[in-house]
């Protein structure tokens, strides 16, 4: 609508001054025709009805009590003139424009000349007055277009900004679908009907993607159960030898990633499904001081310390088993990007949950990317995989605030819940 309007307004003071000078001089002619004809017919009447009983000793007397009428002797003339003069003004003390006609006349046989002048309006007061009369105008104009067009604007455009807050409430996970009216306007009905076929097509792809996800992670199950129970088999041989257990170790490990790869597919499929409906009263301290119990020996392999470990008790109704993988995935990150005989803080006070731990880099990492699947920050030789992915899952489930930061050599990050 402002574009609109901006357009209008614009065309509208360029119509208005182009126009200014066209009106300038047509007005000034119509007052010019107005003028002259009132000259010649008050010449023609003095002509008719004074002039027959005029005698030439009248003369002065008449040219004493007639302002804007004169009988000239000279310049003596022989047919009628117009022209514009400028005449002293006692009264403004100021010179003032005149429409002069010159007449020819003859009193007692003599040649005269009948002077007739009328007052014109000033051009600076024409200007003046015009100027006034287009800013009026163009002030009443715009305020015109402005209101006219925001009310039929606000009532063609209603469809479509309905439209517009129904899409941008509607999230792809959730189940619900957008309710699109169906408008009288054509063009906003076509509009409607092709984002709701986009959004069906979106959401079909987007369950499909899912269950594969979840399917695939399904029986991905089995098999690495058996092979994690093979390897584990064969690694309990007595007859192996120190090279083969050393080439059998990166299996077990990699097996071991697969494994866990798996199961967070598996979680972030059943928190896009909604699946932790359930919630319980539980104190978040708690939850935290059981986690850091579970990786204290991790810890100690690495010669890692927990440090500056400060939790108040903070009682929440959520699902436990998601927020003790949000703070086992925080603390197992802190870990796992942490350096030898490094330190991690760990503080919970009031709804606020800071972790904090040295690392491999001592630099700011990418916190756009932080959260991201798979996602590569600074120099890191390895990604992020999901830990910190399906942390951001979850705190968009429950509308939480997770944010990192880079403070006194520590990298930072604060859960809000």
């Amino acid at each position: 609508m402002h574009q609109t309007l901006r357009g209008y307004g614009l065309y509208a003071v360029l119509i208005l001054l182009l126009s200014t000078p066209f009106f300038y001089f047509l007005i000034q002619k119509l007052h010019l025709d107005d003028v002259d004809e009132g000259l010649v017919l008050r010449a023609d009447e003095f002509k008719m009805h004074i002039l027959p009983g005029l005698n030439a000793s009248e003369i002065d007397q008449w040219n004493r009590f007639n302002r804007d009428m004169k009988i000239l002797k000279e310049p003596v003339i022989k047919g009628d003139s117009l022209s514009f003069q400028f005449y002293y003004d006692s009264l403004i003390t100021e010179l003032e424009p005149y429409r002069v006609l010159l007449s020819p006349v003859k009193i007692g046989n003599l040649p005269y000349t009948l002077s007739v002048k009328n007052d014109l309006i000033e051009s600076e007061d024409l200007i003046m007055s015009l100027a006034l009369l287009y800013s009026g105008l163009l002030v009443v104009l715009l305020a015109g277009l402005f209101y006219i067009t925001k009310y039929y604007s606000n009532r063609l455009w209603l469809p479509f900004y309905n439209t517009l807050d129904s899409i941008e409430q509607y999230e792809i996970d959730k189940t619900h679908k957008p309710d699109l009216p169906d408008p009288a306007i054509e063009e906003f009905s076509r509009l409607n009907q092709s984002v709701q076929n986009l959004i069906d097509r979106s959401k079909v792809t987007y369950e499909n993607q899912q269950e594969f996800i979840e399917n695939a992670a399904h029986e991905l199950q089995t098999p690495l159960a058996v092979l994690h129970a093979k390897l584990d088999s064969f690694l309990q041989l007595p007859d192996l030898t120190a090279s083969q257990l050393a080439a059998l170790s990166p299996l077990y490990d990699l097996l071991a990633r697969l494994n866990r790869l798996n199961k967070n597919l598996l979680l972030l499929s059943k928190i896009d499904h909604q699946s932790y409906h359930t919630a319980e009263r539980f104190d978040l301290a708690l939850v935290v001081e059981k986690t850091i119990d579970f990786f204290e020996d991790q810890a100690t392999e690495k010669n890692i310390r927990f440090e500056h470990v400060k939790l108040e008790s903070h009682w929440v109704v959520y699902n436990m088993a998601l927020v003790e993988i949000l703070v086992s995935n925080l603390l197992l990150n802190a870990l796992t990007h942490n350096r030898e005989y490094g330190v991690i803080h760990i503080e919970l006070k009031g709804s606020t949950l800071i972790i904090s731990n040295t690392g491999a880099t001592s630099t700011v990492l990418a916190a756009d990317k932080l959260f991201q699947r798979f996602a590569k920050t600074g120099n890191a030789s390895k990604g992020n995989g999901l830990g910190l992915a399906i942390v951001k899952k979850i705190t968009d489930l429950y509308g939480w605030k997770i944010g990192y930061s880079f403070e006194d050599g520590l990298h930072c990050f604060k859960v809000r819940f």
